[in-house]
Order: structure tokens, then sequence, then C-alpha cells
């Protein structure tokens, strides 16, 4: 009797990339933070009323502290300030002619924006409310809009570096000024009393989670194209 031809094995699958595994774990993080907030989970809302408490009376007691949050906060980490320093990203992609991933940092902005909205309006969570406020804010709290735009304008722009393979000093300064304007701008958004600490965690995971999804959906189009 002939010997049976070996069936064919299916070639082994590749591990996860990392835009994969970071997608994943923010996802998960996110929509449990989101959870815990929307229904209130006292443990949750105990620390922020802690941790809040604490900031405020902070702020009163310095008053020269509060005024350079309110600076920092309103005109250098204002979402509208990253989201400009996104425009000149995109314009500057344009220009060097990669178009590809312009329209990508571009229309990441753009559903990040659109993201944090839709989500203040869903959850509708209140914000601190103190009888002697140092600053106010507008629309609902939850998700931080200055938090999750300092994390998308900011995660874009260290990627965006790594794709045009910048040197090595530039990447360095790119995460040194990016981890100093995502940690700070959600301390100033807690120290002035219009966020609960879980609101600006929200920004960031959220955030996070922009910049890894723009990486996947880069990724798998840019890899559709080559078998094409």
């Amino acid at each position: 009797m002939a010997p049976r031809a070996p069936l064919p094995q299916s070639p082994p699958s590749s591990p996860p990339s990392a835009a994969v595994r970071w997608t994943a774990v923010l996802a998960g993080l996110s929509a449990l933070l989101l959870t815990l907030v929307a229904v209130g989970w006292p443990p949750l809302t105990g620390w922020d009323a802690s941790v809040a408490g604490r900031a405020h009376q902070a702020a009163l007691a310095h008053p020269g502290t509060t005024h350079t949050n309110r600076v920092l906060s309103d005109w250098v980490w204002d979402p509208w300030t990253m989201r400009a320093l996104t425009a000149v990203t995109v314009l500057w992609l344009w220009r060097r002619g990669t178009v590809r991933l312009a329209v990508t940092v571009g229309v990441a902005c753009l559903g990040a924006a659109v993201a944090q909205q839709v989500l203040k309006a869903a959850v509708g969570r209140e914000r601190p409310q103190w009888p002697d406020p140092v600053d106010t804010a507008h629309f609902a709290a939850y998700p931080s809009g200055h938090a999750m735009t300092a994390t998308v304008t900011c995660g874009l722009v260290v990627w965006v570096l790594y794709r045009v393979q910048a040197a090595r000093p530039v990447l360095i300064a790119a995460w040194t000024l990016a981890a100093v304007s995502v940690a700070g701008v959600a301390m100033t958004r807690v120290w002035l009393g219009v966020h609960w600490p879980t609101d600006v965690l929200g920004g960031w995971l959220l955030g996070g989670l922009t910049v890894a999804l723009t990486a996947l959906a880069y990724q798998r189009v840019g890899a559709a194209d080559r078998r094409q």
C-alpha cells in the first residue's frame, strides 16, 4: 500500500501586534471604568470626592499656584491648542507627501472630539460643586476633554515621529513633552476643581485607545494595500 501523503499544515499564526494588544487592554479598561462611573460605584465615587476635596482646599490655600494652573489649563494645554498642534502635524505630513498618514491623523483627531462629546452626553456626570470655586467649566464631566485631547494629540505626534523615523533625540524630546503634558493637564483639571480624578483617568484611557486604534487601522489598511 502506498504511503499516505502528509496533510498540508496551516502556517503558524503570527502573534498579535503591539497595536492589537494595546487596543484590547485599553478597550477593556475604558469599558470597566465607564461602567463603574455610570453606575456610581461607591468606593470609586468616595475616592473621587476625597481626592477632589483635598485638591480644592489646596487650590484655595495657594492662589499663586492656582493661577498658574489656570494659565496652563486654559492656554498651554487647552483642547484647541492641542488640536492646533494636530493640524500643524497634518499639514507637515501632507507637504512631505505622506498623505495617507496625514489623513489618518486628521480623522483620528476629529473622531476623538466627536466620541468625547457623545460620551459626555451619554454619561451625564455632574462636575464637582464648590461653595467657593476657583474655576468653571462647561458640559458634563466624564471624560475629561482636556485629558483625552492631550493624550490623543501627544500620542499621535509621538506615533507619527516613529512612522517617519525621526532621530533619537527628537523622539526623546517628544516623549518627555508628551508625558509632561498628559500628566500636567490632568493635575490642573483636578486642582481647579472642575473634574473628578476618574474623569481625567477616563480621558487618559480613551485617548490612549484612540491612538492604539489609529495605529491598528493604519497598519491593517497598509497591509491590505500591499496584498493588492
